[in-house]
């Protein structure tokens, strides 16, 4: 505790007398300063120590996602040489945006946009590929937009629009002591590690995608085409599953 607070210092002039009770006061302050400048170089030790362990799971995560791109161009490449179809990865995270307010909806669809954390028009969320998440997903299809980010795109969101929520308040990504504070029992100490457990959907994807306050995107430059119209119909659209062109969408919401 006592790093955080100012510690005042007593100047006696040279030659006074110096009463008993200021001598107690100097040694109380004496002390604290003590424990303050011990306190503070253990703090810096830790960061120091948390900082470098950070730098080599970024650079082993960079490894990771090269290794995997590599080896899908391999996969497609054989197959393409054998003349057989290569069946891409199924695709494990979803980023859904709303795209319609709360005019004319009725209780249900409103109920699970309430669920899915999007209070807000044009907020978005990362959720993880699974049979409810894609129930609910059916429910609300009017109201929302969605597909499969990219790692750029998981990496921009996080880094311009990231935001934590730290006892219900919503608190810039500014220090991974933040981030220490709230993920650090799950072992995940910075910005890279938050977008390696979304982009991986980790074992502590719920934690994280909690611990991120929904992303407030902006409107999309150009405009949407046609709201009430689902993105796959013939004429256009924008609701639905847009797969991997949500990406171009969230580059022009970001």
């Amino acid at each position: 505790m006592a790093e955080r607070y100012a510690i005042s210092q007593v100047e006696v002039p040279e030659g006074a007398a110096v009463p008993e009770l200021v001598k107690l006061k100097m040694e109380t302050e004496a002390k604290l300063a003590e424990a303050k400048k011990q306190a503070l170089a253990e703090k810096q030790k830790t960061r120091d120590e948390e900082r470098a362990k950070l730098k080599e799971r970024t650079a082993a995560y960079e490894k990771e996602y090269a290794d995997t791109a590599a080896e899908l161009v391999k996969l497609r490449r054989e197959a393409k040489l054998n003349g057989n179809f290569f069946v891409e990865p199924e695709a494990k995270l979803l980023f859904v945006v709303r795209i319609a307010g709360i005019i004319k909806m009725s209780p249900k669809p409103r109920k699970v946009l309430q669920l899915l954390r999007l209070k807000q028009l044009h907020n978005g969320v990362f959720l993880k590929v699974n049979k409810p998440i894609l129930n609910m997903l059916k429910l609300v299809q009017p109201y929302v937009t969605y597909g499969f980010p990219s790692l750029k795109t998981v990496r921009e969101l996080i880094y311009k629009r990231g935001f934590g929520k730290v006892s219900k308040q919503r608190i810039p990504l500014s220090s991974n002591d933040i981030i220490s504070e709230s993920l650090g029992k799950h072992g995940i100490h910075g910005v890279e590690d938050i977008i390696h457990e979304i982009y991986t959907v980790g074992p502590n994807f719920k934690q994280v995608s909690n611990f991120l306050w929904p992303f407030k995107l902006s409107s999309p430059k150009g405009g949407f085409i046609n709201k009430r119209h689902g993105f796959c119909e013939a004429r256009g659209g924008d609701w639905g599953n847009r797969e991997e062109l949500i990406n171009d969408l969230l580059r022009r919401m970001n």
